[in-house]
């Protein structure tokens, strides 16, 4: 393949070329090894061309650098939010998805490492296509992560007890000590950890009085809202 093409973004017509899907899924193949074996450094351009024995040109014609193809890598290797089927309570249920998610972040360590490269994957660079890739990657790891929570929490009976909840908050406070005991390391958010934070988080609800509306002014986007997260 000539050099040329190092700079010509893929088209749909490539992607649709039988030789360029290969080589794509073996560019994917090398990256996600390295990646799930030896972390985010292992993942460079030379380490990826000389294991997939693809040459650097065709790379970049398909990612455009290390940043692009790291997010498809993630992407990739993203392991699934099972959505929560547990019945009973608002409590009940708020408990079994949140347990559920906290065993998720600890027992899956690209997990917790996905979240802590998007905490800093925007951090330098101005390339519109690294910023829409992972755009798109935080974009899918909020949809798998918030999806449970919304159908918890948008229960008309739930509403009823609760008032129009921020769904987008209530992963924060949350989901969100969970995830900083796992990055820090101060400790692991076993069951109990688990129910204590629901018990707070309805407690806050019911002593709050007055229900916080669904598009309060906490600071916090969703994705396809725009602005910086």
């Amino acid at each position: 393949m000539n050099d040329w093409s190092a700079d010509r973004p893929a088209t749909d017509d490539d992607q649709l070329d039988p030789r360029l899907l290969r080589s794509r899924k073996r560019l994917l193949d090398a990256a996600t090894h390295l990646l799930s074996t030896s972390g985010v450094e292992a993942v460079t351009v030379e380490a990826v061309t000389r294991m997939s024995k693809v040459a650097r040109a065709t790379l970049y014609r398909h990612f455009g650098g290390t940043a692009q193809l790291l997010a498809a890598s993630f992407e990739r290797l993203l392991p699934r939010v099972e959505v929560s089927t547990a019945s009973g309570s608002v409590r009940d249920q708020l408990i079994a998805l949140l347990t559920a998610q906290a065993d998720l972040i600890d027992q899956a360590p690209l997990n917790i490492t996905t979240l802590a490269w998007l905490s800093i994957g925007s951090v330098g660079g101005s390339d519109p296509a690294d910023s829409a890739a992972i755009t798109s990657l935080r974009s899918r790891v909020i949809e798998e992560y918030r999806q449970p929570f919304d159908r918890i929490l948008t229960q008309p009976d739930v509403r009823a007890q609760l008032g129009n909840v921020d769904t987008t908050f209530a992963i924060v406070q949350l989901l969100g000590p969970v995830v900083f005991a796992r990055l820090t390391g101060l400790c692991t958010v076993d069951h109990d950890g688990c129910v204590q934070l629901v018990d707070d988080f309805l407690a806050a609800r019911k002593q709050g009085g007055e229900p916080i509306p669904a598009e309060s002014s906490h600071g916090l986007n969703r994705p396809g809202a725009g602005g910086s997260r």
